[in-house]
Protein backbone atom coordinates (compact mmCIF):
# COMPACT_ATOMS: atom_id res chain seq x y z
CA UNK A 1 0.00 0.00 0.00
CA UNK A 2 1.68 3.57 -0.97
CA UNK A 3 2.04 5.48 2.00
CA UNK A 4 0.59 8.87 2.37
CA UNK A 5 2.06 12.08 1.99
CA UNK A 6 1.65 14.09 5.59
CA UNK A 7 -0.68 17.09 4.92
CA UNK A 8 0.38 20.27 4.84
CA UNK A 9 -1.61 23.81 5.97
CA UNK A 10 -3.32 25.44 2.84
CA UNK A 11 -1.17 28.12 0.72
CA UNK A 12 -2.35 31.48 2.55
CA UNK A 13 -3.46 30.08 5.93
CA UNK A 14 -2.57 32.32 8.99
CA UNK A 15 -2.92 30.91 12.50
CA UNK A 16 -2.55 34.46 14.08
CA UNK A 17 -6.18 34.94 13.44
CA UNK A 18 -7.06 32.49 15.53
CA UNK A 19 -6.39 32.40 19.66
CA UNK A 20 -3.70 30.59 21.34
CA UNK A 21 -4.44 28.35 24.28
CA UNK A 22 -1.79 26.06 25.88
CA UNK A 23 -2.53 22.70 26.83
CA UNK A 24 -1.97 20.80 30.16
CA UNK A 25 -2.79 17.25 31.74
CA UNK A 26 -3.66 16.40 35.17
CA UNK A 27 -3.34 13.05 36.93
CA UNK A 28 -5.74 11.95 39.66
CA UNK A 29 -3.27 9.18 41.07
CA UNK A 30 -5.60 7.02 43.78
CA UNK A 31 -4.44 4.00 45.38
CA UNK A 32 -5.77 1.93 48.53
CA UNK A 33 -3.71 2.55 51.96
CA UNK A 34 -5.18 0.07 54.74
CA UNK A 35 -8.26 -0.43 53.31
CA UNK A 36 -9.05 3.23 52.88
CA UNK A 37 -9.09 5.04 49.60
CA UNK A 38 -6.30 7.99 48.74
CA UNK A 39 -5.19 10.68 46.33
CA UNK A 40 -1.73 11.98 45.45
CA UNK A 41 -1.12 15.73 45.65
CA UNK A 42 1.79 17.93 45.20
CA UNK A 43 2.01 20.97 46.94
CA UNK A 44 2.97 24.05 44.52
CA UNK A 45 6.11 25.33 44.58
CA UNK A 46 5.46 28.49 42.85
CA UNK A 47 2.98 30.86 41.70
CA UNK A 48 -0.14 30.84 40.95
CA UNK A 49 -1.57 29.24 44.06
CA UNK A 50 2.09 28.84 45.89
CA UNK A 51 1.63 26.80 48.89
CA UNK A 52 -1.35 25.25 47.74
CA UNK A 53 -2.13 21.34 47.34
CA UNK A 54 -2.74 20.11 43.45
CA UNK A 55 -3.01 17.47 40.94
CA UNK A 56 0.36 16.79 39.61
CA UNK A 57 0.48 17.65 36.06
CA UNK A 58 1.80 20.17 33.46
CA UNK A 59 1.96 21.56 30.32
CA UNK A 60 2.39 19.41 27.23
CA UNK A 61 5.21 19.60 25.21
CA UNK A 62 4.67 20.02 21.57
CA UNK A 63 6.71 17.46 20.60
CA UNK A 64 4.70 14.30 22.75
CA UNK A 65 1.36 12.62 22.74
CA UNK A 66 -0.69 13.42 25.61
CA UNK A 67 -0.45 10.22 26.81
CA UNK A 68 3.02 10.27 27.08
CA UNK A 69 3.05 13.93 29.02
CA UNK A 70 0.59 12.28 31.49
CA UNK A 71 3.23 9.61 32.18
CA UNK A 72 6.12 11.91 32.15
CA UNK A 73 4.09 14.28 34.72
CA UNK A 74 3.12 11.60 37.01
CA UNK A 75 7.03 10.19 37.00
CA UNK A 76 8.76 14.02 37.31
CA UNK A 77 6.48 15.24 39.91
CA UNK A 78 5.72 12.42 42.15
CA UNK A 79 8.40 9.58 41.34
CA UNK A 80 5.34 7.25 40.38
CA UNK A 81 6.45 5.39 37.14
CA UNK A 82 3.79 2.84 36.38
CA UNK A 83 0.00 2.62 36.82
CA UNK A 84 -2.16 -0.46 36.40
CA UNK A 85 -4.29 1.58 34.93
CA UNK A 86 -3.93 5.05 33.63
CA UNK A 87 -6.32 6.39 31.24
CA UNK A 88 -8.46 10.10 30.30
CA UNK A 89 -11.34 11.18 31.67
CA UNK A 90 -12.58 14.69 30.78
CA UNK A 91 -11.18 18.41 29.52
CA UNK A 92 -11.47 21.23 31.10
CA UNK A 93 -11.19 24.34 29.46
CA UNK A 94 -13.45 27.24 30.72
CA UNK A 95 -12.15 31.23 30.53
CA UNK A 96 -10.11 32.06 33.31
CA UNK A 97 -9.77 28.17 35.09
CA UNK A 98 -5.80 29.33 35.15
CA UNK A 99 -4.69 33.02 35.70
CA UNK A 100 -1.78 32.72 33.41
CA UNK A 101 -3.03 31.88 29.98
CA UNK A 102 -6.02 30.42 28.30
CA UNK A 103 -4.71 26.91 29.29
CA UNK A 104 -7.16 23.74 28.33
CA UNK A 105 -6.10 20.51 30.56
CA UNK A 106 -6.71 16.94 29.83
CA UNK A 107 -7.82 15.14 33.61
CA UNK A 108 -6.16 11.79 33.48
CA UNK A 109 -7.07 8.78 36.15
CA UNK A 110 -4.42 6.67 36.97
CA UNK A 111 -4.97 3.71 39.51
CA UNK A 112 -1.25 2.83 41.82
CA UNK A 113 -1.37 -0.93 43.70
CA UNK A 114 1.67 0.94 45.33
CA UNK A 115 2.86 4.45 45.24
CA UNK A 116 6.54 3.21 46.37
CA UNK A 117 8.75 6.08 47.76
CA UNK A 118 7.25 9.39 46.69
CA UNK A 119 9.43 12.25 45.55
CA UNK A 120 8.55 15.66 44.69
CA UNK A 121 10.01 16.95 41.38
CA UNK A 122 11.30 20.37 40.69
CA UNK A 123 8.01 21.69 40.27
CA UNK A 124 6.54 21.19 43.40
CA UNK A 125 7.23 21.76 46.91
CA UNK A 126 6.16 18.21 48.42
CA UNK A 127 3.90 15.58 47.70
CA UNK A 128 1.67 13.04 50.27
CA UNK A 129 -0.86 10.86 49.53
CA UNK A 130 -4.22 12.55 51.34
CA UNK A 131 -7.33 10.66 52.48
CA UNK A 132 -9.95 10.90 49.75
CA UNK A 133 -12.40 11.38 52.18
CA UNK A 134 -10.18 14.83 53.35
CA UNK A 135 -10.77 16.34 49.55
CA UNK A 136 -14.10 15.11 49.42
CA UNK A 137 -15.27 17.05 52.28
CA UNK A 138 -13.10 20.44 51.67
CA UNK A 139 -10.53 19.85 54.41
CA UNK A 140 -7.89 20.12 51.58
CA UNK A 141 -8.10 23.26 49.50
CA UNK A 142 -7.09 22.36 45.98
CA UNK A 143 -5.23 25.25 43.54
CA UNK A 144 -7.17 25.98 40.07
CA UNK A 145 -10.18 23.96 39.21
CA UNK A 146 -8.72 20.95 40.28
CA UNK A 147 -11.23 20.14 43.49
CA UNK A 148 -13.89 20.05 40.40
CA UNK A 149 -11.50 17.83 38.31
CA UNK A 150 -11.29 15.58 41.63
CA UNK A 151 -15.04 15.52 42.44
CA UNK A 152 -15.67 13.91 38.42
CA UNK A 153 -12.68 11.87 39.25
CA UNK A 154 -14.56 10.08 42.18
CA UNK A 155 -17.37 9.79 40.37
CA UNK A 156 -16.11 8.30 37.23
CA UNK A 157 -14.03 5.63 39.15
CA UNK A 158 -17.29 4.90 41.10
CA UNK A 159 -18.88 4.01 37.63
CA UNK A 160 -16.21 2.28 36.40
CA UNK A 161 -15.66 -0.17 39.14
CA UNK A 162 -19.06 -1.29 38.40
CA UNK A 163 -18.62 -1.68 34.60
CA UNK A 164 -15.77 -2.48 34.01
CA UNK A 165 -12.55 -4.59 35.29
CA UNK A 166 -11.22 -1.45 37.63
CA UNK A 167 -11.15 -3.33 41.10
CA UNK A 168 -8.16 -5.56 40.46
CA UNK A 169 -5.65 -2.89 39.52
CA UNK A 170 -6.07 -1.01 43.00
CA UNK A 171 -4.19 -4.46 44.14
CA UNK A 172 -1.23 -6.26 44.09
CA UNK A 173 -1.01 -9.23 41.86
CA UNK A 174 -1.80 -12.02 44.95
CA UNK A 175 -4.58 -10.13 46.96
CA UNK A 176 -7.12 -11.53 49.72
CA UNK A 177 -10.56 -11.20 49.53
CA UNK A 178 -10.95 -8.74 52.12
CA UNK A 179 -9.00 -6.53 50.48
CA UNK A 180 -10.82 -6.72 47.41
CA UNK A 181 -14.15 -5.89 48.66
CA UNK A 182 -12.64 -2.90 50.68
CA UNK A 183 -11.78 -1.78 47.28
CA UNK A 184 -15.50 -1.30 46.74
CA UNK A 185 -16.63 -0.46 49.60
CA UNK A 186 -13.69 2.50 50.01
CA UNK A 187 -14.64 3.60 46.39
CA UNK A 188 -18.36 3.31 47.17
CA UNK A 189 -18.65 4.83 50.66
CA UNK A 190 -20.54 1.49 51.63
CA UNK A 191 -20.45 -1.44 53.53
CA UNK A 192 -20.98 -4.29 51.45
CA UNK A 193 -22.06 -8.17 52.77
CA UNK A 194 -19.62 -10.07 53.15
CA UNK A 195 -21.17 -13.66 51.95
CA UNK A 196 -23.11 -11.81 49.29
CA UNK A 197 -19.91 -9.92 48.26
CA UNK A 198 -18.23 -13.62 48.02
CA UNK A 199 -20.70 -15.44 46.39
CA UNK A 200 -20.96 -12.69 43.47
CA UNK A 201 -17.33 -13.82 42.69
CA UNK A 202 -18.39 -17.56 42.22
CA UNK A 203 -22.42 -17.15 41.20
CA UNK A 204 -21.53 -18.14 37.49
CA UNK A 205 -18.87 -21.20 37.41
CA UNK A 206 -17.92 -20.71 33.78
CA UNK A 207 -16.82 -17.00 34.89
CA UNK A 208 -13.71 -17.01 36.69
CA UNK A 209 -13.42 -13.67 38.23
CA UNK A 210 -10.46 -15.09 41.35
CA UNK A 211 -8.12 -17.80 40.64
CA UNK A 212 -6.76 -18.99 44.26
CA UNK A 213 -2.84 -19.45 44.27
CA UNK A 214 -2.44 -22.07 47.18
CA UNK A 215 -0.60 -19.21 49.03
CA UNK A 216 -1.47 -17.44 52.19
CA UNK A 217 -1.15 -13.91 53.76
CA UNK A 218 1.28 -13.24 56.45
CA UNK A 219 0.23 -13.92 59.91
CA UNK A 220 -1.64 -11.15 61.31
CA UNK A 221 -0.32 -9.82 64.91
CA UNK A 222 -3.98 -11.16 66.16
CA UNK A 223 -3.58 -14.92 65.54
CA UNK A 224 -5.56 -16.95 63.37
CA UNK A 225 -5.08 -18.96 60.18
CA UNK A 226 -3.56 -16.29 57.57
CA UNK A 227 -6.33 -15.62 54.69
CA UNK A 228 -5.99 -17.63 51.48
CA UNK A 229 -4.25 -15.77 48.41
CA UNK A 230 -5.99 -14.95 44.90
CA UNK A 231 -5.32 -13.31 41.73
CA UNK A 232 -7.68 -11.87 39.27
CA UNK A 233 -8.95 -14.30 36.43
CA UNK A 234 -9.96 -13.48 32.85
CA UNK A 235 -13.65 -12.59 32.89
CA UNK A 236 -12.50 -9.25 34.24
CA UNK A 237 -11.39 -8.04 31.11
CA UNK A 238 -14.51 -9.86 29.34
CA UNK A 239 -17.22 -9.40 31.22
CA UNK A 240 -16.18 -6.40 33.87
CA UNK A 241 -17.27 -6.27 37.54
CA UNK A 242 -19.66 -9.05 38.79
CA UNK A 243 -20.13 -6.90 42.06
CA UNK A 244 -23.09 -4.64 42.02
CA UNK A 245 -23.62 -1.10 43.90
CA UNK A 246 -26.22 -0.95 46.07
CA UNK A 247 -29.14 1.41 44.82
CA UNK A 248 -29.92 4.02 47.06
CA UNK A 249 -33.51 5.25 47.32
Amino acid sequence: MPSRTKPRAPQGYDASRYPSFAVTVDVVILTMIDGSLHVLLVQRHAEPYAGAWALPGGFKQPDETLDSAAARELAEETGVRSAGHLAQFGAYGDPGRDPRTNVVTVAYLAVVPDVGAIAAGSDAADARLWPVDDVRTGDVELAFDHDRIVADAFDRVARDLELSGLAPTFLAEMFTLTELQQVYEAVWDETLDTPNFRRSLTADPTQVFVEPTGERAASSPKGGRPPELFRAGPAWHTHGSPVRRTRRR
